[in-house]
């Protein structure tokens, strides 16, 4: 059971921070009174946000045809292919699959000559360049699509913030450790956090997206302009194909590539709304801190300053640090600044929207994700197997309500 003192000075120090709080707040909130259904705008954008949303919108629908660069080797031929639950924009059943070897020692290798470690699931049957996990592999993932409801709201995430989050050492001894990727914004060449991704492998969404569309897809572009089809040599490429690369070309009457609309797409996309709130659901606020869930996913961080007042110093209730933790669901396959067994955390806010769970999809109930976490997370772990039935059930309401 619950040390009940200690709920009553939890309760008063959630304070601005407390998710029931912000649930009301502008940024979860419509210009004309209801919440933002799945899939709408961020209200309030102006009219060349609007548009610049429905354009991003029409290239995430359109499906890709060969003859624009689609393949040779991809997971889908649509953005919303793959994001689509409970709308477009959100997550979706087609996992990604990654491969790699592990040598006795522990380190691991890729298997292509490129280093990456995707393995797409179709090729263009014309081109005759299948992608194949070889034998050798003996490290095989899957990882299942982010949900991208709220994206722009988290690209404009103060990097001091995560910064101020990160305790890579444990220095407070609650034996929680994330850190900062550090990587590399392949739109800008320089150092960056990285906040997209599994892995949080992408700073932007400019790159999140341009990095999908390459190995989703296989159409190249400006940020990515080499095609990724793992054991498919050179020579073979030639052949498999011929479009020259870039294959995403700027539109001349527009002056914007496909990823530019892809960005905006994701950039103005609302947050889901939460669900209904109740007296059981303020207690599992309360559940859900007192056993150190919040340590990792942070209920609320801060944008920075920003010109457009949509994303000017907001509190944006996502249920994320965006740091990198080892909570003992790794996939074994390291990316970027991501060690094996690190997984950015994954933000919270749309849960209920959301099955299967955890990066793999490999748990079919909140309650069986939550058994999963081990490392880092191991005390919250055992904070939620201590709890009685009602503070259980409070709590697992709390994370339906979101």
């Amino acid at each position: 059971m619950i040390d009940r003192p200690r709920f009553g000075r939890l309760a008063a120090g959630l304070g601005a921070l407390s998710v029931v709080a912000l649930a009301g707040g502008m940024v979860t909130g419509s210009a004309q009174g209801r919440p933002p259904r799945p899939g709408d705008p961020l209200p309030g954008l102006t009219p060349a946000a609007f548009e610049e949303f429905t354009l991003g919108l029409e290239d995430f629908l359109e499906v890709e045809e060969p003859e624009e660069g689609l393949g040779p080797a991809f997971n889908g031929t649509s953005c919303a292919g793959c994001h689509s639950l409970p709308a477009v924009g959100g997550s979706g059943l087609v996992a990604e699959v990654r491969a790699g070897w592990r040598a006795p020692d522990g380190t691991f290798y890729a298997l292509d000559e490129s280093g990456d470690t995707v393995f797409q699931l179709f090729s263009i049957p014309t081109h005759g360049c299948r992608v194949e996990i070889p034998p050798e592999a003996n490290v095989i993932a899957r990882r299942v699509p982010i949900p991208l409801f709220g994206a722009g709201l988290v690209e404009a995430i103060d990097e001091e913030a995560l910064i101020a989050l990160a305790d890579p050492f444990d220095r407070n001894r609650d034996g929680v450790s994330g850190r900062v990727a550090r990587v590399r914004d392949p739109a800008t060449g320089r150092p960056a956090i990285g906040r997209f991704g599994w892995k949080a492998q992408q700073p932007s969404l400019l790159a999140f997206g341009a990095e999908a569309y390459r190995t989703e897809m296989g159409i190249t572009n400006e940020l990515f302009p080499t095609e990724l089809a793992s054991g498919v040599s050179a020579e073979q490429m030639r052949h498999c194909d011929p479009i020259p690369d870039p294959e995403d070309l700027r539109d001349p009457a527009t002056r914007r590539a496909g990823i530019d609309n892809f960005a905006s797409f994701m950039r103005f996309l609302a947050p889901l709304a939460r669900g209904p709130i109740d007296d059981t659901v303020r207690t599992g606020e309360i559940v859900f801190h007192a056993i150190g869930c919040a340590a990792c996913h942070v209920p609320a961080l801060p944008t920075g300053p920003d010109s457009d007042p949509l994303f000017d110093r907001r509190l944006v209730p996502l249920f994320s640090d965006l740091l990198l933790h080892d909570v003992g669901t790794g996939d074994g396959i390291p990316q970027a600044d991501a060690g094996p067994d690190e997984l950015r955390t994954p933000a919270l806010w749309g849960l209920r929207f959301r099955r299967p769970l955890l990066h793999d999809g490999s748990a079919a109930t909140i309650e069986g994700a939550i058994e999963r976490h081990r490392e880092e997370a191991d005390p919250a772990r055992r904070g939620f197997e201590r709890l009685g039935p009602s503070d259980r059930d409070a709590l697992l309401a709390f994370l339906r309500s979101l």
